[in-house]
């Protein structure tokens, strides 16, 4: 039997799940069967008025809100956002793109808008980490619904350390007045995506948004990867 060299990539270094760190099967990619189908999906594109909109009532004024999963802390879903910020693992955003983008192509109630936009990173920290997390999960979903992934429309011009560890007050006083927007002329009217990897409180997004509102006529729906309930 001929075997490709693919076959014998796979045979001799073989993939493993970034999950559970099984050998992936030759027909599995990321993460094994086992692990997708114990993911914790949202369901959040194919429900108006969901958890996650709710949570910037009152905040910020959005057309749409989803996100793929739900984020608890030492699940899988920890584990995948992980692999992806700190251990260079961006096929994880592509692949969650992918997954998201054609929940949303399918969906009946979420507006398809005209450009994708990424939370950006400051400087400092982007030639630190060499790569923003959300890039290849926004250029994957650029793909799907057939719109430009645009970076550059935000500025991050305040250098924070992670959030992650970060009580929700601390949070909000650290994403005041970090963003602009480049040329707010160039946006008017649009429909924006606003992505990000997880939604815990919802400082980081909503420091965007209101920077964002600055546009005229401007249109905003959001989406990450993740959702802290």
């Amino acid at each position: 039997m001929d075997l490709s060299i693919k076959d014998l990539v796979h045979i001799f270094f073989p993939e493993r799940c970034v999950i559970c760190d099984k050998q992936l099967l030759k027909d599995e990619k990321i993460i094994c069967v086992v692990c997708r189908h114990e993911l914790p999906l949202t369901g959040f594109t194919h429900e108006p008025d969901n958890e996650m909109e709710r949570s910037f009532t009152g905040r910020s004024k959005i057309q749409s809100a989803t996100a793929l999963l739900y984020f608890y802390k030492k699940g899988s879903v920890q584990k995948l956002i992980h692999e992806l910020k700190y251990r260079g693992h961006q096929e994880i955003g592509a692949f969650l793109g992918k997954w998201l983008g054609e929940e949303i192509k399918s969906s009946k109630r979420f507006e398809i808008p005209d450009m994708i936009v990424p939370v950006p990173l400051h400087q400092k920290k982007l030639k630190k980490r060499t790569y923003n997390q959300v890039s290849e999960f926004g250029k994957s979903i650029s793909e799907i619904l057939n719109i430009p992934f645009v970076e550059g429309v935000l500025k991050r011009n305040i250098y924070t350390e992670t959030q992650t560890y970060k009580h929700r007050t601390d949070r909000f006083q650290n994403t005041r007045n970090i963003f602009e927007v480049n040329n707010l002329g160039a946006y008017h009217g649009k429909h924006i995506l606003l992505i990000d990897d997880v939604l815990t409180t919802g400082a980081t997004l909503e420091a965007c948004c209101n920077e964002l509102q600055k546009i005229t006529e401007i249109k905003i729906s959001i989406a990450t990867m993740a959702y802290t309930p």
